[in-house]
Formats: C-alpha cells, sequence, structure tokens
C-alpha cells in the first residue's frame, strides 16, 4: 500500500479526513504499492507563495505538484509533494456546484498524476490525462470532473 504522509498547515471545515485524502490518492497509485507522496493541505497565503516563487504566478493554485527529485544513486519510492490549497478547493466547489469531497478527490488524483509524469500541456496530452481522471474517479461513484454542472 502506498505511503502518504499528510501535512494539515491549514483547518477548514470541508477538509476530508486523512483516510478519504488517502484513498483518494490510492486510486492514483494503485499499480506501485511502495510509493510514497506527501499530500500538504495549505491556507491561501502559502499557496499564493509557493504558485509565485515556483510559475511566477502572483495567486493561490488550486493544486501544485512538485516530483522528487533524487540522485541516481538515490533509490526511494518517493514520488514528491502534492500541495492543495483548501480555501481555494473550497471556492471553486461551490462555484462550480460540486460536492467539496469530490472536488478534493478530484485534484488529488490530477496531483498525483502530475507526479507519476501525466501532464495537460498538449491536446492529446491533457484528453489522456482527462481520460485516467474520470476513470479513476469513477471508481468512487464521482462524475466527470470537467462537465458543466448546471
Amino acid at each position: 500500500m502506498p505511503t502518504i504522509d499528510i501535512q494539515r498547515a491549514c483547518q477548514t471545515p470541508d477538509i476530508p479526513a486523512d483516510a478519504q485524502l488517502t484513498r483518494f490518492a490510492g486510486l492514483a497509485l494503485a499499480d506501485c504499492p511502495e510509493a510514497e507522496v506527501v499530500l500538504r493541505i495549505v491556507d491561501e497565503a502559502e499557496g499564493r507563495a509557493l504558485n509565485r516563487r515556483y510559475r511566477d504566478q502572483d495567486q493561490a493554485t488550486n493544486v501544485l505538484s512538485f516530483a522528487a527529485d533524487l540522485p541516481p544513486q538515490v533509490d526511494l519510492p518517493l514520488l514528491g509533494d502534492v500541495v492543495i490549497c483548501a480555501p481555494v478547493v473550497a471556492r471553486e466547489a461551490a462555484e462550480q456546484g460540486k460536492p467539496p469531497e469530490n472536488h478534493w478527490a478530484h485534484l488529488v488524483v490530477h496531483g498525483i498524476l502530475h507526479l507519476r509524469g501525466h501532464d495537460h500541456i498538449s491536446e492529446a496530452q491533457a484528453e489522456a490525462m482527462e481520460a485516467l481522471e474520470k476513470r479513476l474517479l469513477h471508481q468512487l461513484g464521482i462524475p466527470d470532473p470537467y462537465a458543466v454542472v448546471g
């Protein structure tokens, strides 16, 4: 079973319990039982600071992924860190009319897929990544996270 180190640097009412977050992460790591991931939940100030420093965007974003950059001689199953900004997730879920738990599941899966090398820079990459996200989330009974609600 993958190891998910959950760091709660922010407390808001809609953040799922550790067991749920671990379950969401496990979906994206089902074929990587030895994998290790840090899942850090942050407030808007930390999310903004990280986004500014690493992406040159002066605003908090919902999820950031930082792949582990280990030297070749270090043989550890650490994939990296996924940072999720709780206030942004809550705001987006409300704006999109989605249950907060569903949005959390999507962003945890999305962030971990980035650690595993998936991306959405090109249209083909985006289509492949979104299809995988939809398949994984369907296992939890969560509808298409990209469908427009309303």
